[in-house]
């Protein structure tokens, strides 16, 4: 399964009112190391079915990165029961965000 695009509109019902761990991809197209974080998490989207994986594009939906204090791109959010528990900064590798996920 494709990873899913998070946007202000879908946010809420996507993320916050999920039934099960979600990772979030915040990243821009102007981003280098976005690009390089990309494939990882389109991967993981395409291996994994127990956790909902999605990406948000910081540019187009500033409100929630606002809202959740993003300072630097990619920023890798995992929401459980509406609430961050767990973020890394930078290029993330996929066992890391699987290991994320597992603690959800």
């Amino acid at each position: 399964m494709a990873a899913i695009k998070f946007t202000e509109a879908n946010f809420e019902e996507e993320v916050l009112k999920a039934d099960r761990p979600v990772l979030v991809d915040l990243w821009a197209s102007w981003c280098g190391p976005c690009k390089m974080q990309g494939p990882i998490v389109e991967q993981l989207a395409d291996e994994v079915s127990e956790y909902k994986i999605g990406k948000l594009d910081v540019d187009e939906n500033p409100e929630i990165a606002e809202k959740y204090n993003v300072m630097s791109i990619p920023t890798l959010l995992v929401f459980s029961k509406g609430e961050v528990v767990a973020k890394a900064v930078g290029v993330t590798q996929k066992d890391q965000l699987l290991e994320m996920l597992a603690k959800a």
